[in-house]
């Protein structure tokens, strides 16, 4: 493994450096919003740096994993592509769900999917032919949940070394080398990556960081089905997930489209409150490694339900927390 995180280590600095310094001729610059932090352009593009990395140490490292997980790699490298393309001229919706389609998919051909949920409250569920659209609407949701919350300098990156650590230590545990080999080259790249995306960041992932990492840790979730319960892969994802369904909840209720960009989400409120990036995020972090913590005490073969509801409930607490800031002072949150 020395080898595999050398190479991942060395290839993400070296093309983060090179992002960094052509970004203007690659078309790799953020231009800020209403929604940014900055005020000045950003290079982006950081996810083709650590993603490229990850997977060509895999190739030198263990060439045979390539080979009997190529469809795996595959899907990893279309996902990284219309993250470049939306960097670059902002693909449209429509597409990256087509691409999400085609990634499902590749997976699929791996067995990597959601064919029972466990058990609620006394059922037993299994999707049977409605386990690749179930599989399909996991992957796009979760994918696009970690780009949404890829707002903050740090806060996407940190969020994925936590939850990918965890896949690391869940793949120790069991001697799963896909798990161990997967998560570690691309924890070394985050790692990497995050010296220059710290606040201040000198580059951003980019679309192309945020959808990969997204998509990899959907299927990295499918192939854990096999150690952790199903309603576990919610807490491992819980920032993500919370603040998208928080989002969708919002956004549906004020009657506008769900779609639409704004600066309300649960990162931009706390750091109106707390009025620095780098407490912001650490402290989301907190909150994400904790939800990590939780899943680690669900067993798997039991009754899940009240994980489940324990969930739900803190879905709900934190919505109208933020509905209460929204409602109550004066941060600037609201669509434009």
């Amino acid at each position: 493994m020395l080898i595999q995180i050398t190479i991942s280590g060395l290839l993400t600095l070296f093309l983060i450096v090179l992002i960094r310094k052509y970004a203007h001729q690659l078309l790799l610059l953020d231009k800020p919003n209403h929604r940014s932090i900055h005020t000045n352009l950003i290079p982006r593009g950081a996810g083709i740096a650590f993603t490229i990395g990850a997977i060509i140490a895999l190739y030198i490292g263990e060439p045979y994993f390539l080979h009997h997980r190529r469809y795996t790699i595959l899907a990893i490298l279309f996902v990284l592509a219309i993250g470049i393309l939306d960097d670059r001229h902002k693909a449209k919706p429509k597409t990256k769900f087509i691409v999400l389609f085609l990634t499902t998919i590749l997976i699929w051909q791996n067995g990597l999917r959601i064919d029972n949920v466990g058990i609620y409250f006394g059922f037993d569920i299994h999707f049977a032919w409605l386990a690749f659209p179930f599989t399909y609407f996991a992957i796009a949701g979760f994918t696009n949940a970690m780009n949404l919350i890829d707002g903050l300098d740090g806060l996407a990156g940190s969020i994925s070394l936590l939850i990918l650590t965890f896949f690391f230590y869940l793949g120790y545990q069991n001697s799963d080398k896909f798990l161990i080999e997967l998560s570690l080259v691309f924890i070394v790249g985050l790692v990497v990556f995050l010296f220059f995306n710290w606040n201040p960041a000198s580059i951003f992932m980019g679309d192309s960081g945020s959808l990969t990492l997204g998509f990899l840790i959907s299927l990295l979730s499918f192939h854990t089905l096999r150690y952790i319960p199903s309603v576990a892969i919610l807490y491992i994802g819980a920032y993500p997930i919370i603040d998208t369904i928080i989002a969708i909840i919002r956004r549906k209720r004020e009657g506008v489209p769900i779609t639409r960009a704004d600066r309300c989400h649960i990162h931009h409120i706390l750091l109106n409150i707390i009025g620095s990036v780098k407490k912001t995020v650490v402290l989301i972090s907190t909150f994400q490694a904790i939800f990590i913590f939780i899943a680690l005490l669900i067993h798997k073969d039991r009754d899940q339900g009240i994980f489940l509801l324990l969930y739900v409930i803190v879905v709900a607490v934190i919505y109208n927390i933020i509905i209460f800031f929204m409602r109550n002072s004066e941060m600037g949150c609201h669509n434009r």
